[in-house]
Protein backbone atom coordinates (compact mmCIF):
# COMPACT_ATOMS: atom_id res chain seq x y z
CA UNK A 1 0.00 0.00 0.00
CA UNK A 2 1.32 3.85 -0.52
CA UNK A 3 2.53 5.46 2.25
CA UNK A 4 -0.41 7.85 2.83
CA UNK A 5 -2.24 4.83 3.18
CA UNK A 6 0.00 2.72 5.18
CA UNK A 7 0.03 6.33 7.55
CA UNK A 8 -4.15 6.33 7.75
CA UNK A 9 -4.20 2.82 9.09
CA UNK A 10 -1.74 3.19 11.26
CA UNK A 11 -3.80 6.24 12.61
CA UNK A 12 -6.66 4.65 12.80
CA UNK A 13 -5.49 2.29 14.93
CA UNK A 14 -3.66 4.21 17.00
CA UNK A 15 -0.35 2.45 16.52
CA UNK A 16 2.98 3.75 14.94
CA UNK A 17 4.57 2.58 11.20
CA UNK A 18 8.20 1.72 11.56
CA UNK A 19 10.01 1.42 8.76
CA UNK A 20 11.78 -1.67 8.73
CA UNK A 21 13.77 -2.23 5.62
CA UNK A 22 14.52 1.06 3.84
CA UNK A 23 16.07 -0.09 0.91
CA UNK A 24 14.30 -3.31 -0.14
CA UNK A 25 12.17 -2.49 -3.45
CA UNK A 26 9.35 -2.05 -2.24
CA UNK A 27 10.66 -0.71 1.42
CA UNK A 28 8.90 -2.38 3.98
CA UNK A 29 7.11 -1.02 6.65
CA UNK A 30 5.01 -2.10 9.77
CA UNK A 31 2.14 -0.83 12.00
CA UNK A 32 2.83 -1.23 15.51
CA UNK A 33 3.32 0.10 18.82
CA UNK A 34 6.85 1.64 18.79
CA UNK A 35 7.10 2.00 22.53
CA UNK A 36 6.56 -1.10 23.66
CA UNK A 37 8.74 -2.56 20.82
CA UNK A 38 11.50 -0.27 22.36
CA UNK A 39 10.78 -1.86 25.68
CA UNK A 40 11.16 -5.34 24.96
CA UNK A 41 14.63 -4.47 23.06
CA UNK A 42 16.08 -3.24 26.24
CA UNK A 43 14.58 -5.86 28.30
CA UNK A 44 16.10 -9.23 26.15
CA UNK A 45 19.52 -6.41 26.19
CA UNK A 46 19.48 -6.94 29.67
CA UNK A 47 18.15 -10.09 30.23
CA UNK A 48 20.89 -10.91 27.62
CA UNK A 49 23.66 -9.25 30.30
CA UNK A 50 22.38 -10.54 33.20
CA UNK A 51 23.02 -14.06 31.58
CA UNK A 52 26.38 -13.23 29.96
CA UNK A 53 29.73 -13.84 32.16
CA UNK A 54 32.52 -12.41 32.24
CA UNK A 55 36.04 -14.36 32.46
CA UNK A 56 38.91 -12.57 33.80
CA UNK A 57 42.49 -13.56 33.40
CA UNK A 58 44.81 -13.88 36.42
CA UNK A 59 48.41 -14.24 35.90
CA UNK A 60 50.77 -16.24 37.93
CA UNK A 61 54.56 -15.50 37.82
CA UNK A 62 57.24 -17.56 38.21
CA UNK A 63 61.19 -17.76 37.70
CA UNK A 64 62.59 -20.81 35.74
CA UNK A 65 64.29 -21.54 39.00
CA UNK A 66 61.55 -22.29 41.52
CA UNK A 67 62.03 -24.32 44.35
CA UNK A 68 59.17 -27.42 45.28
CA UNK A 69 58.02 -25.72 47.83
CA UNK A 70 57.60 -22.54 46.11
CA UNK A 71 55.71 -24.14 42.66
CA UNK A 72 53.42 -25.96 45.04
CA UNK A 73 52.47 -22.79 46.57
CA UNK A 74 51.58 -21.48 43.03
CA UNK A 75 49.94 -24.07 41.94
CA UNK A 76 47.53 -23.84 45.15
CA UNK A 77 47.08 -20.45 43.56
CA UNK A 78 45.98 -21.65 40.07
CA UNK A 79 44.22 -24.32 41.21
CA UNK A 80 42.10 -22.11 43.45
CA UNK A 81 41.84 -19.69 40.24
CA UNK A 82 40.86 -22.48 38.37
CA UNK A 83 38.38 -23.71 40.40
CA UNK A 84 36.50 -21.20 42.70
CA UNK A 85 37.00 -18.28 40.48
CA UNK A 86 36.46 -19.76 37.54
CA UNK A 87 39.23 -17.56 35.99
CA UNK A 88 41.27 -18.21 33.09
CA UNK A 89 45.26 -18.05 34.36
CA UNK A 90 48.00 -16.86 32.67
CA UNK A 91 51.36 -18.75 34.06
CA UNK A 92 54.33 -16.06 32.88
CA UNK A 93 58.41 -17.39 33.37
CA UNK A 94 60.24 -13.96 33.10
CA UNK A 95 63.58 -14.59 32.28
CA UNK A 96 66.38 -11.98 34.04
CA UNK A 97 69.85 -11.67 32.86
CA UNK A 98 71.73 -14.38 31.53
CA UNK A 99 69.09 -17.11 32.25
CA UNK A 100 67.58 -15.79 29.07
CA UNK A 101 70.27 -18.36 27.30
CA UNK A 102 68.74 -21.49 29.29
CA UNK A 103 64.90 -21.63 28.08
CA UNK A 104 64.57 -24.82 28.00
CA UNK A 105 64.48 -24.43 32.10
CA UNK A 106 61.59 -22.28 31.61
CA UNK A 107 59.78 -24.29 29.39
CA UNK A 108 59.92 -27.49 32.16
CA UNK A 109 58.56 -25.46 34.69
CA UNK A 110 55.57 -24.61 32.33
CA UNK A 111 54.98 -27.96 31.06
CA UNK A 112 55.25 -29.50 34.63
CA UNK A 113 52.62 -26.59 35.90
CA UNK A 114 50.32 -27.80 32.94
CA UNK A 115 50.73 -31.76 33.75
CA UNK A 116 49.93 -30.50 37.81
CA UNK A 117 46.78 -29.15 36.84
CA UNK A 118 46.07 -31.35 33.72
CA UNK A 119 42.83 -33.10 36.19
CA UNK A 120 40.93 -29.44 36.36
CA UNK A 121 42.75 -27.36 33.62
CA UNK A 122 43.01 -27.24 29.75
CA UNK A 123 46.35 -25.86 28.08
CA UNK A 124 44.98 -23.12 25.87
CA UNK A 125 48.08 -22.10 24.24
CA UNK A 126 51.18 -24.40 23.91
CA UNK A 127 53.98 -22.16 26.18
CA UNK A 128 55.51 -19.71 23.68
CA UNK A 129 58.28 -16.58 24.11
CA UNK A 130 57.49 -13.19 24.01
CA UNK A 131 60.11 -10.90 24.39
CA UNK A 132 62.31 -12.06 28.10
CA UNK A 133 59.02 -13.32 28.92
CA UNK A 134 57.68 -17.19 28.22
CA UNK A 135 53.46 -17.80 28.82
CA UNK A 136 51.30 -20.62 29.29
CA UNK A 137 47.77 -20.34 29.20
CA UNK A 138 45.07 -22.15 31.15
CA UNK A 139 41.48 -22.31 31.41
CA UNK A 140 38.65 -24.70 33.69
CA UNK A 141 38.09 -27.67 32.24
CA UNK A 142 33.88 -28.07 31.36
CA UNK A 143 31.79 -30.10 32.72
CA UNK A 144 31.59 -32.14 29.04
CA UNK A 145 35.58 -32.23 29.30
CA UNK A 146 35.74 -34.10 32.52
CA UNK A 147 32.97 -36.79 32.18
CA UNK A 148 35.51 -37.70 29.24
CA UNK A 149 38.61 -38.30 31.51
Amino acid sequence: MSKQQALLEAGKADLDLVLISPNAKPPVARIMDYGKYRFEQQKKQKESRKNSKTVSVKEIRLSPTIEGNDFDTKLKHVQKFLTKEGAKVRVSIRFRGRAITHKELGQQVLEKMADATSDIATVISKPKMEGRSMFLMLAPKSDKDKKKN
